[in-house]
C-alpha cells in the first residue's frame, strides 16, 4: 500500500513538472530571438530598413524582451501545483516580480505598436489587434490584482492565467505562422494578422478550458 502510494506520488510530481517545462520550451524560440536582439543592440548592428527603429530607440524593444523573457519562463513555474502549494510565499513573491514584468511586457508592446514606424507586414488591422490583446492582457493582471486584495482566490487565478495565455502567445505564434510561410511562403500584412490573431486565440481558449476544468477553491 505504501509502495503503491508512493509510486502514484511520484508519478503525480513528473506530471505536475511537465507543465512549466512545456511552457518553458513554447516560450524558447521568442525568448532566443529576444536575447539575440537585446546583444545585438548592446554590440552594435548593421542599420537595415528592419532593424531602424530599434537602433534609433532602443529602450521599449529592451524593456519589452526583458518583461516578456521574465514573465514567461518565471510565470511557466506557477503552474507546477505541488511546489506553490508547498512553498505558499514563493508564489507571493514571485507574484510580486511577475506583476510588473507583465505590465512592463505589455505596455512596452502598446507603445510600440503606437510610435515605432512599423513594417508594411505589421500593417492593416494587426495594430488594432495588437491593442485589443495588450489591453487584455493589462486589464487580465489588473483585476488578478484586484481579486486577490479581496482574497477572491479563484478569480485571481483565472485573471492571472488568461493574462499569462496572451503574454506567452508569442511561442503559440511560432506554431500558427510557420505551417503558412511553408506552404505559402511569405506572410503581407493580412496573412500576418491572420496568424499572429490565431495565436492569441488558441491560448485563450486553453486557458478558459483550464480555468473551467480545475477545481476553483
Amino acid at each position: 500500500m505504501t509502495e503503491t502510494l508512493a509510486r502514484t506520488t511520484r508519478v503525480r510530481n513528473t506530471r505536475d513538472w511537465l507543465i512549466p517545462l512545456g511552457l518553458i520550451a513554447l516560450s524558447l524560440v521568442p525568448v532566443v530571438a529576444g536575447a539575440s536582439r537585446v546583444a545585438s543592440l548592446a554590440t552594435g548592428v548593421e542599420l537595415t530598413p528592419d532593424n531602424a527603429r530599434f537602433v534609433g530607440m532602443p529602450l521599449p524593444v529592451i524593456l519589452h524582451i526583458v518583461g516578456s523573457t521574465t514573465y514567461c519562463l518565471l510565470g511557466a513555474f506557477q503552474f507546477q501545483t505541488s511546489f506553490r502549494r508547498r512553498h505558499p510565499r514563493w508564489h507571493r513573491l514571485s507574484g510580486r516580480i511577475l506583476i510588473p514584468m507583465g505590465l512592463v511586457a505589455a505596455l512596452s508592446g502598446l507603445w510600440m505598436t503606437a510610435f515605432y514606424a512599423l513594417p508594411a507586414t505589421d500593417g492593416g488591422l494587426l495594430p488594432l489587434v495588437r491593442w485589443v490583446f495588450g489591453l487584455g492582457m493589462v486589464a487580465a493582471i489588473a483585476l488578478g490584482v484586484a481579486t486577490v486584495l479581496r482574497r477572491e482566490f479563484a478569480m485571481h487565478r483565472a485573471w492571472m492565467i488568461r493574462a499569462y495565455a496572451i503574454g506567452i502567445a508569442a511561442g503559440t505564434q511560432v506554431f500558427t505562422t510557420l505551417p503558412w510561410v511553408l506552404a505559402v511562403g511569405a506572410q503581407d500584412a493580412t496573412a500576418k494578422t491572420i496568424t499572429m490573431t490565431a495565436g492569441w486565440i488558441l491560448n485563450l481558449a486553453v486557458a478558459e478550458w483550464i480555468i473551467r476544468r480545475r477545481p476553483t477553491s
